[in-house]
């Protein structure tokens, strides 16, 4: 198949999805044509072995004076209905509704009557968020309910769907997924000492740094750790509340302690050097950072929200506890990290758990099937 992908290129997980689904298809035989106003974050570093099946192409936005803000939406709907026509795509993957499943409406319309159909896959603040405004809700539905096909990476964030939007057409739960040969647990020695020189436990935590992800209340559940042991904290990647978690740090004289690596183009390198993962968000509709994690055999503290305890089952591979309760977050982390293993024979049960739900080999089989069933019903 020849497929066109557009998501945002930026840090963050719909993005990451995108790009990492875009290079498994290509490695499975399929053309892949990434559509976007910048290169997926991810490509550059992984796109070698796609033996030239991955292609992407700049969407230009001309600023002109009678524009306060440049119409990326309409670019974007002319470059997919060019890749399209000039490629021979045979369908349009958009990531993320807002603004992309318009823009592929729009291309779509503009191929006719070429058949150019589109599947729109939610992500989890394009409809917690931005489609639930109610400026943005009217048109977020209507493109949903006109897409060819619509998937969603979590059971929650489907039901979410349907009743905040009151979406009538079948939205198929396809989940996140996670490399397994990429992500898994490498003994990096060398590594982890220039983090934990002593030999210290290693907490980390993985995100794009935005309020939702509650960055600060990693660095309180850490000082709670810290006053009970001798403990790292490996911080990666970077957004608005850096600043606010670094403060925190100074304030609570953590600065030893932590480590704020910035954003990361191979996290499975760095994320199996951690010995316990921290993502206590308010909301998360999947949580692939917890699953990158559990890949690398690391036991996961999450918030019991969303889609988390679909990833995570409390008790067996990490521990889930109320939104922003950083006393029982710490609670669990100082007994995971007290024990003789620390962890590792529960870290051991996340990796099988990935591994038999959500690695690539049962994942992206389901998305080539629905791409299959979407160009079917249209004939």
């Amino acid at each position: 198949m020849k497929i066109g992908i557009t998501c945002y290129p930026t840090y963050g997980g719909s993005g990451v999805v995108a790009t990492e689904l875009g290079m498994e298809l290509a490695a499975r035989g399929h053309e892949v044509h990434f559509i976007s106003y910048a290169p997926p974050f991810r490509l550059s570093a992984a796109a070698n072995g796609a033996n030239g099946r991955i292609q992407f192409h700049e969407v230009e936005v001309t600023s002109y004076p009678l524009f306060d803000h440049p119409p990326y939406a309409l670019a974007l709907a002319v470059k997919m209905q060019e890749v399209a026509a000039g490629a021979g795509l045979d369908l349009l993957h958009v990531h993320y509704a807002i603004p992309h499943s318009v823009s592929a409406l729009l291309a779509r319309s503009m191929a006719a009557p070429r058949r150019l159909p589109f599947i729109t896959t939610l992500h989890g603040t394009d409809i917690t968020l931005v489609g639930a405004d109610r400026s943005y809700l009217p048109i977020t539905r209507f493109s949903i309910e006109q897409s060819d096909g619509v998937t969603a990476v979590s059971r929650y964030l489907k039901q979410v769907t349907v009743h905040e939007f009151d979406v009538k057409r079948p939205i198929e739960v396809i989940p996140n997924f996670v490399n397994c040969e990429t992500y898994k647990r490498l003994e990096q020695p060398a590594e982890r000492a220039k983090i934990a020189p002593d030999g210290e436990p290693i907490l980390a935590h993985l995100s794009n740094f935005r309020p939702v992800k509650r960055v600060t209340d990693v660095v309180e559940i850490f000082a709670l750790v810290r006053a009970k042991m001798k403990a790292k904290l490996l911080l990666m990647g970077d957004g608005p509340e850096r600043g606010a978690a670094e403060w925190l740090v100074r304030q609570k004289c953590l600065t030893r302690d932590v480590c704020f690596s910035g954003k990361q183009e191979r996290v499975s390198e760095k994320v199996g050097l951690a010995d316990l993962f921290l993502l206590p968000s308010d909301s998360e509709s999947f949580g692939l950072a917890a699953l990158e994690a559990m890949a690398c055999e690391i036991p996961v503290i999450a918030t019991n929200v969303g889609g988390l305890p679909e990833v995570v089952t409390h008790g067996e591979d990490g521990y889930l506890v109320p939104p922003r309760d950083v006393a029982a977050a710490a609670a669990h982390a100082i007994e995971i990290l007290s024990r003789g293993d620390r962890g590792r024979d529960m870290g051991r049960r996340a990796r099988a758990n990935a591994s038999a739900k959500y690695c690539t080999d049962k994942i992206i089989p389901l998305y080539e099937s629905y791409y299959q069933q979407v160009l079917q019903a249209g004939k």
